[in-house]
């Protein structure tokens, strides 16, 4: 288990080695709770702060952290980061767990002398039973590997990318899933003489865009604007749209067979 000392005296900004005090930022959150009980449960003293982040709490509980996690929105964080980071230990490693990562290291680059990590666990508030999660050096080797020790004490399993690599992923699978799904059910709104034609097949469509279009819409609306390459994802789905209208349905079933190829 991670665990215990605070690094000696005169490390400067080098990651601490091992952790033994966490601050969850966002902890009243889906994620940020589900951090922080976890944390707790492998033994690492967690604190737990949420809006509104005051100056003087801030000021108390900050500085004696090892490790600082911010489970907060892409747009809120520059805001967040400028509230919380000059109460942070020069050594204390600042770890996010944004769905994008340029934007997010970006900022935490500039507002954090010390270690950073970006991490994106890839599952949603019910983790299951092999949950993911994808890790990005942001400064300091040492703090990613810590990062990386840490999470999986927590029951997750990691593995690391770069920031470019994991946005160009997300903007395929969950951006270009949304904005797709999205625009489909949207021109077919508003015809009410559809609905004695929906399949067996269509009804499961709809049941599986439910949550994310009638909960989660504004989330996934965000992190479709702060990932860089949405519209690159766009374009080359447009480009697919252009095969189908020029009647050339076939190649786009034979291409789509990749999914289920023979490994």
């Amino acid at each position: 288990m991670t665990s215990l000392t605070a690094p000696p005296a005169g490390t400067g900004s080098r990651a601490v080695d091992r952790i033994s005090r966490c601050c969850v930022i966002g902890s009243g959150g889906r994620m940020g709770g589900l951090f922080v009980a976890r944390l707790r449960k492998a033994v690492i003293e967690t604190a737990g702060l949420d809006q509104p982040l005051e100056a003087p709490l801030l000021a108390e509980v900050l500085p004696s952290q090892d490790l600082v996690l911010l489970a907060v929105p892409a747009p809120a964080m520059e805001e967040v980061l400028v509230k919380c980071a000059p109460h942070c230990r020069p050594d204390a490693i600042l770890v996010d767990i944004c769905s994008v990562k340029v934007q997010p290291l970006r900022l935490m680059l500039q507002y954090h002398p010390g270690p950073v990590v970006g991490t994106h666990p890839l599952f949603g508030q019910d983790p299951g039973e092999a949950p993911r999660v994808a890790v990005v050096p942001g400064r300091d080797d040492q703090a990613t590997q810590t990062v990386s020790s840490v999470l999986e004490d927590l029951g997750f399993q990691t593995f690391p990318t770069t920031a470019e690599t994991h946005d160009r992923a997300m903007a395929a699978i969950q951006g270009l899933n949304f904005v797709t799904t999205a625009a489909y059910l949207a021109a077919l709104a508003g015809d009410d003489g559809l609905r004695d034609f929906l399949t067996p097949s269509f009804e499961r469509r709809l049941e599986a865009a439910r949550k994310m279009l009638t909960e989660d819409a504004a989330l996934f609306a965000d992190l479709f604007e702060a990932n860089p390459y949405s519209q690159d994802a766009v374009r080359q789905f447009r480009s697919h749209l252009n095969i189908a209208a020029g009647g050339d349905v076939d190649v786009l079933a034979q291409r789509a067979g990749w999914w289920w190829r023979s490994s």
